[in-house]
């Protein structure tokens, strides 16, 4: 069973309710899923918090990165960067049809367009049915992808 860290923004109503969505259904297609807004009690120290997610980091077999907003979540970027330098594969995806990067070819940040394993962006008005679709697809094309990389 791969093990998923999905890493992205959890600070609005909508973008939990986005996340909850988005795990419940990779949960349901057999994965194993660690999304940090349902293990983080805020009456936890930052450094607990920290110490939680850095774990499920080392757990994941992979990352799968929400890139929406003007710029993506920092936390997110750290969690990616994290995720590189141990050599786990990035899916990194965006939603949101706002143009954000500086770079020709990279439509938010050109260290985490760079450092994907694999990446998709949303034309506006993406019925959930094809997101998780393509979620898939990518999930997919970056596990084979990480597979065929010499050791």
């Amino acid at each position: 069973m791969t093990k998923l860290y999905l890493a992205g923004p959890l600070f609005t109503a909508a973008e939990q309710s986005f996340n909850s969505g988005l795990a419940r259904f990779l949960e349901n297609q057999g994965f194993a899923v660690w999304l940090p807004q349902d293990h983080e009690p805020r009456r936890k120290s930052a450094k607990a918090i920290f110490q939680m997610d850095l774990a499920a980091l080392d757990w994941a077999d992979m990352i799968v990165a929400c890139m929406d907003g003007p710029d993506p979540d920092s936390g997110t970027a750290w969690e990616c960067g994290y995720a590189y330098a141990r050599g786990k594969p990035i899916v990194c995806y965006r939603t949101d049809f706002r143009i954000s990067g500086d770079t020709k070819g990279a439509p938010y940040n050109l260290m985490l367009s760079a450092s994907a394993t694999s990446r998709f962006e949303l034309p506006f008005r993406t019925k959930t049915a094809q997101f998780h679709k393509r979620m898939l697809e990518h999930i997919r094309k970056a596990l084979r992808a990480h597979q065929a990389q010499p050791e």
